[in-house]
């Protein structure tokens, strides 16, 4: 159904609008980081600014604060993850597994739903989405998944209820900005019995945010669900792909085909056939050689030779998450030159940038 396109259509129709302030309700907002200043009307052409799981540097990720603070620092987009309960509702967390973002582990009415699970080949412990009915699952409250890294998140555990795809969808609505939801684990919620890309396409209806020039940009690091996805809806699709390993669907399948093979131009030239994008591993954009970034890959320029765009993946400000180039000191939780990466990036011709760190990127790239 897609027209293959850019996601130029997508990005336009959301700096075009973008972007009054927000009024959060959470009282403690003002110790938060000073939000960038609003825009209100297309900035320079640069690279779109996606706040990842919201603004996840501040707040615990995926809960309608995150979101409206990384809309209050300028985020061209927001980020849900979603995964689905037992009836079949969407509702934003980063894994189907929530021991880690949600307080369920202290939870005694759930102490029986414990389990392990082989999800994508692996087997994991704890407590999943589609065990809970979304009653259920809306009893809980979101926590801090990086304490030890980000430990002044922590004051806001216990706040937040998970918040549905539909609820994420109405903010961004009400603030003008776009939605980047990714699928999570859709081969593994097919096999047991609830598909992800009707109720998502249902949900973009609902809303009637189903039309090309909408600013909603779905991804996927799976293939089969994006192609399924573009005979269903007219929205931009990009491919997620990774540092290292395979798309699921591939290794069920037979498929060979690894990550790196999806970014040779063979492989870019496959996605251009389902996908207007590629959200890569900033690695493979900018290469590293004995822990520093070295000269950009091709990946952007083959990608733009099939009419892709590339957005990168995940600037976060914090050392341990940066090559040693852009550290400062040797703490790992300290803040790193966050500035400089993101410039970086934008030097290597990206179109956009996931980050936890919406206002300390806006305010890079807004310096030149």
């Amino acid at each position: 159904m897609t027209s293959r396109k850019t996601f130029a259509a997508a990005v336009a129709a959301t700096v075009l609008s973008v972007v009054g302030t927000v009024v959060t309700t959470d009282p403690a907002a003002a110790a938060a980081p000073a939000p960038s200043a609003a825009r209100t009307e297309a900035p320079a052409a640069g690279p779109i600014v996606i706040g990842h799981r919201g603004a996840s540097g501040y707040r615990p990720e995926h809960t309608i604060a995150a979101y409206e603070l990384a809309i209050e620092q300028g985020a061209d987009y927001i980020e849900p993850d979603l995964v689905s309960t037992r009836d079949g509702v969407l509702v934003a967390r980063h894994e189907n597994e929530i021991s880690g973002t949600t307080d369920v582990a202290d939870r005694p009415e759930f102490a029986d739903r414990r389990t392990t699970k082989v999800i994508d080949g692996r087997p994991v412990t704890g407590w999943f989405t589609e065990d809970f009915t979304y009653k259920e699952l809306r009893t809980l409250r979101a926590e801090e998944r990086l304490p030890q890294v980000r430990p002044d998140n922590t004051a806001y555990d216990g706040q937040e209820r998970i918040p549905t795809f539909d609820e994420v969808l109405k903010l961004a609505r009400r603030a003008g900005v776009g939605v980047y939801p990714e699928t999570k684990h859709p081969t593994y919620f097919d096999s047991i019995g609830l598909s992800m890309e009707e109720p998502l396409v249902a949900v973009l209806r609902k809303r009637h945010w189903d039309d090309a020039d909408d600013p909603v940009i779905i991804q996927s690091f799976e293939t089969a669900n994006l192609r399924d996805l573009d005979t269903m809806v007219d929205v931009p699709l990009a491919q997620l792909v990774d540092g290292s390993g395979r798309p699921y669907d591939l290794v069920v399948a037979g498929d060979p085909r690894t990550y790196s093979d999806l970014v040779t131009p063979a492989g870019l030239a496959w996605i251009a056939t389902y996908a207007d994008g590629v959200g890569v591993h900033k690695d493979r954009v900018l290469p590293r050689t004995a822990g520093a970034t070295t000269t950009p890959s091709t990946v952007v320029r083959d990608a733009h030779a099939e009419g892709l765009v590339v957005h990168v993946w995940t600037l976060r400000r914090e050392n341990q998450f940066m090559a040693t180039n852009f550290r400062r000191g040797t703490d790992p939780n300290a803040p790193g030159d966050l500035a400089a990466e993101a410039r970086a990036f934008r030097d290597a011709g990206v179109d956009g940038i996931f980050t936890d760190h919406p206002d300390l990127v806006v305010e890079a790239l807004a310096a030149g």
